[in-house]
């Protein structure tokens, strides 16, 4: 996995030990990847599956110090817990971090694609360059760690869970790369359902506001509040929720579970 700056020199880190109950008999013992698993949202999940009995491998990039945060958080648990630096925006990075994983593990059973990017590309002023950047990380390497985990994957009849946005069931004028990127993840897991059938399931999650981007003030957080039918924002927890029962559930592939608050229903 070498060859970006933000994972010179770094090893996969610290074999965890977490004293929790295990909440989910069914995932106790597997192996999940979470890519961008160190902070934010990613963070919940792995958090979440940690919690729920799972031996997670956290993915991670620029987030050095997040990574070594949680595994700290992490320290005590009886579970395995691994952090593993790839710039996944490179093509060669999927398979490399499959590899690396499966290499330290030995399985793998969820993977979950959560590294992305959101960008502000106001129309008129997207450049090349930032296109590439969104596609290359936001669709280009799910798919391609998709394709390099199917053989781990079908061994145990395991899934997939993508993290798409609401963005890709609304229009965002200011977001329009980062929108259709999304909107090719949400097709992207129809296609692999199909695919990789029936011994993997492959699902998303598309979260609304749960997390607000960094930068945000609280009258942008107020309007989102009031056009939310639940007039409320969301939480990590409530997206990890949704991850729990997608790759707990043995009948449901396909499927896209949005998590928003309802405003996707607005007329």
């Amino acid at each position: 996995m070498a060859g970006a700056a933000g994972c010179a020199g770094r090893r996969a880190r610290g074999v965890t030990r977490v004293a929790w109950q295990v909440d989910s008999p069914q995932l106790a013992g597997r192996v999940a990847l979470i890519t961008g698993g160190a902070h934010r949202i990613g963070k919940a999940l792995t958090l979440a599956l940690a919690r729920a009995g799972m031996r997670v491998a956290v993915h991670y990039h620029d987030a050095a110090q997040e990574a070594d945060d949680l595994i700290g958080e992490l320290r005590s648990t009886s579970r395995d817990a691994i952090a593993f630096c790839a710039d996944l925006s490179r093509p060669e990075a999927p398979s490399e971090l499959i590899s690396a994983v499966t290499h330290q593990f030995g399985a793998l059973d969820l993977l979950v694609n959560s590294a992305a990017m959101m960008r502000r590309t106001p129309i008129g002023k997207v450049s090349t360059d930032e296109w590439d950047a969104i596609f290359a990380l936001n669709v280009r390497a799910p798919f391609f760690m998709c394709q390099a985990a199917r053989p781990w994957l079908a061994r145990n009849h395991g899934s997939v869970v993508n993290i798409a946005d609401l963005a890709a069931f609304e229009t965002w004028p200011a977001y329009v790369p980062h929108s259709i990127s999304k909107a090719g993840v949400v097709q992207m897991t129809r296609a692999l359902a199909h695919a990789l059938a029936p011994e993997i399931r492959v699902n998303a999650v598309a979260p609304g506001a749960v997390l607000l981007p960094e930068g945000w003030d609280s009258g942008a957080a107020e309007h989102l509040i009031n056009t939310t039918p639940l007039r409320r924002l969301g939480s990590p927890s409530d997206v990890a929720d949704a991850v729990l029962y997608l790759a707990s559930s043995a009948y449901v592939t396909g499927e896209t579970i949005i998590v928003d608050g309802g405003r996707h229903v607005r007329t």
